[in-house]
């Protein structure tokens, strides 16, 4: 019980100490085609960066999500037995 407190913890700390709102999650052709686009006076950099970022979220929420699936069932069977 208390590992798997433990990992929750140290999984909501990573995830809560990334600061999503300053994280720079692009490519290097990507970064260079937004900063372009700024100097031409095209605003479409700041979508990029959310796009990006959304991207990459999706694949930790899911994993998370699987997780939380298998505590449940595991605890469920826990119980059971027990």
């Amino acid at each position: 019980m208390k590992k798997t407190i433990l990992i929750i913890i140290l999984f909501i700390s990573v995830l809560g100490g990334t600061g999503m709102s300053s994280a720079s999650a692009q490519c290097a052709m990507c970064t260079i085609n937004a900063e372009q686009g700024v100097k031409n006076g095209n605003t479409q950099a700041k979508g990029i960066n959310s796009g990006v970022l959304y991207l990459m979220a999706i694949p930790y929420l899911m994993i998370g999500a699987l997780g939380v699936l298998w505590y449940k069932k595991y605890r469920t069977n826990a119980t059971k037995i027990s």
